[in-house]
């Protein structure tokens, strides 16, 4: 009696592993759909996104490491943009618009500026609050990697390249 159901336990637990083990790799979480306007005024969505692999990076002025991964967020962004990588720095809603501005056009940044002056955006994302935090999004619109704290720049780039490849 007892060798059925150790049997049969055997069973169950097997059967949850594989059912694990088949969540985990086909289970992306979809990142949240939103509307945005970039500092220059053009309006667009997470929608005009997908087919791209998508940084999404919540930062501030005040923010020491943000301000000090900008340089490698630029130098990702350009290295990848012409085979379908995008970049969006979303601005924390207590950040003053005038410095985020400021911040974007003495720097030159290459990617799109949101000011999430709401904090809906931060919100959508598991309530954002740390800065920086990093979301890498697949073509799908499915998020593979959040970074809280400055990203592994070389890990980051060779993930980038896996999703670049994927169809």
């Amino acid at each position: 009696m007892f060798w059925m159901t150790h049997l049969a336990l055997r069973r169950v637990l097997l059967a949850m592993a594989l059912g694990l083990a088949l969540t985990a790799c086909g289970g992306r979480d979809p990142a949240p759909n939103f509307s945005y306007t970039l500092l220059d005024g053009e309006r667009s969505s997470t929608a005009s996104l997908r087919g791209k692999v998508v940084l999404v990076n919540f930062w501030a002025t005040s923010c020491t490491t943000c301000v000090q991964e900008m340089p490698a967020l630029i130098n990702t962004h350009r290295k990848y943009r012409e085979r379908g990588f995008e970049t969006l720095a979303v601005a924390m809603s207590y950040d003053p618009p005038a410095h985020v501005s400021n911040f974007a056009q003495t720097r030159q940044l290459p990617f799109g500026v949101v000011i999430d002056n709401t904090g809906a955006i931060a919100k959508a994302f598991s309530d954002v609050r740390l800065t920086p935090t990093t979301y890498l999004i697949d073509k799908r619109g499915a998020i593979v990697k959040r970074y809280v704290g400055e990203p592994n720049f070389g890990e980051l780039h060779t993930l980038v390249e896996k999703l670049l490849a994927e169809a």
